[in-house]
């Protein structure tokens, strides 16, 4: 009696987790639903392509910054009123208050030459001076006007920062487009993950429910069995031991269960409560890998080798900039215009003279110790020993490619093994079951035949979600579809 209301309470839960799970939305999805959720709009997914777009806009700003910047700069007005020291015509000097104002206003255009390092800047200003009056001094205007200058500062033989700022932001945003692909294929490896956690739990919970219903009816079975004697009181225990254990193991993966779903609900981004209804996963697709393909395709596909690339950039960056930086300093300033000045505006545009001046400044350095001697050669070691570090880096990365193809034969191959030994596991249960209930065998031969069943389902998937790993691992360190043939591409 005490396990027909055992099992009555058992089916009551059931249903109630049934009504449960109709308050709450219910999804069904596959794999392929899971993983394109997640690359779409996963939290991961949006902040990759935050990151993306973050990239983008610091690549428009740095050309930006190669353009012809016009501005406008202006001061109205600049008004002064103080004591100042002055010096007199005799030579003295005395303190006189004065009292004036400045304005001006200008519009300069400014353009860096990236081949050269050099800037030049283009202008046009006008100043004019309200100097106020005094018991001594009357009120006096004048202007003073730049129509254009010209002013030109270029490096001689100097290191030129904007050619390797340049070929350094091209790697960053080259780098950056393959990050994004690369993080989608991450977010595909683990909504894999997430999916094979929870689909694998609700597959053991659904085989622990089964096994706790039929080893109920089995422990009612064994007490009448006991009570006229047919088997030994410890046949009995053991049979509702198994009974107890089975209840306990239900109750566990129900947990399991509760805490992955609400893991892939958090990777997926879904803020109300859900229950995944997952179908059964199919094989990964069957597809042959070549691996020279498969290297040449992550040596261009993948961000990995611009991370290469960009540290020998940096590497060859120091020396050149130790090199010129061991020679003299040579720079060419000069400007070029027109000015002049006058008490009425229209006349300070007449009469305009002239103004130029040129200025080469040389720096050659006559004893430093070996101070640049050393830096030469400390960049080149530098050099040298990135280089080796990338070659050795290149080659475990093409290992690892390599490594992987191997792996996913292998697990293809355990994947058809297990596949079998479920097969005749089920096969060996339901004999078992058989068996038993008509009293040819006993309850450990049973309990060895569950567990043989238990472990061929865990193996099985476990099996299927190392294979559908191994594909995706595959595709992220390549960036290649090797179903379509063609680089992975968003």
């Amino acid at each position: 009696m005490k396990n027909k209301i055992n099992l009555y309470l058992l089916a009551l839960t059931i249903i109630g987790s049934c009504y449960t799970s109709q308050a709450q939305q219910n999804i069904t999805a596959d794999l392929d639903k899971i993983i394109s959720t997640a690359q779409d709009g996963s939290p991961d997914a949006l902040v990759a392509e935050s990151r993306l777009v973050n990239s983008k806009w610091i690549n428009i700003a740095f050309y930006a910054g190669f353009k012809p910047q016009l501005s406008l700069n202006a001061t109205l007005p600049d008004l002064n009123r103080r004591i100042n020291a002055i010096t007199l015509p005799d030579g003295s000097v005395d303190f006189r208050s004065q009292s004036f104002m400045n304005s001006s206003v200008g519009v300069s255009l400014f353009q860096v030459i990236k081949k050269t390092g050099g800037t030049v800047r283009i202008g046009t200003n006008l100043n004019r001076l309200d100097q106020f009056g005094s018991e001594t001094v009357p009120y006096q205007r004048s202007y003073l006007t730049n129509p254009i200058s010209l002013f030109l500062d270029q490096p001689l033989f100097a290191f030129n920062s904007y050619k390797w700022d340049e070929k350094s932001n091209d790697l960053e945003f080259e780098s950056s487009q393959k990050q994004y692909v690369e993080q989608r294929e991450t977010i595909a490896y683990d909504a894999v993950n997430n999916f094979f956690n929870l689909y694998v739990t609700g597959i053991r919970l659904e085989n622990a429910v089964r096994n706790q219903v039929y080893l109920d009816s089995l422990n009612i079975i064994a007490e009448g069995r006991f009570s006229v004697g047919r088997i030994a009181q410890t046949e009995m225990l053991q049979v509702k031991l198994g009974s107890k254990n089975a209840s306990a193991r239900v109750s566990q993966l129900q947990l399991d269960k509760q805490i992955q779903t609400e893991e892939l609900r958090d990777f997926l981004g879904i803020s109300e409560e859900v229950i995944f209804d997952l179908t059964s996963p199919t094989d990964p697709p069957m597809y042959l890998i070549d691996k020279e393909l498969a290297i040449n395709e992550a040596t261009k596909n993948r961000s990995r080798t611009i991370e290469f690339r960009q540290r020998l950039l940096e590497a060859d960056r120091a020396v050149e900039e130790a090199r010129r930086g061991a020679g003299p300093s040579v720079a060419l300033t000069g400007s070029l215009g027109l000015t002049g000045t006058n008490p009425s505006f229209g006349e300070s545009y007449s009469g305009l003279l002239d103004q130029e001046s040129v200025r080469l400044s040389l720096s050659v350095p006559i004893a430093d110790w070996g101070l640049r001697k050393a830096q030469k050669e400390i960049a080149k070691s530098n050099l040298e020993l990135e280089q080796l570090q990338v070659s050795l880096e290149q080659n475990n990365f093409e290992r690892e490619i390599t490594v992987n193809i191997n792996q996913l034969d292998l697990k293809r191959k355990q994947l058809r093994l297990q596949k079998e030994a479920l097969d005749v596991a089920t096969l060996r249960l339901d004999i078992a079951k058989k068996r038993y209930q008509i009293g040819k065998t006993d309850v450990l031969d049973l309990n060895v035949a569950i567990q043989e069943h238990r472990t061929s389902i865990q193996q099985y998937y476990s099996a299927l979600w190392n294979v559908w790993q191994a594909h995706y691992q595959i595709r992220n360190l390549t960036l290649y579809d090797f179903v379509k043939n063609e680089s992975i591409v968003y």
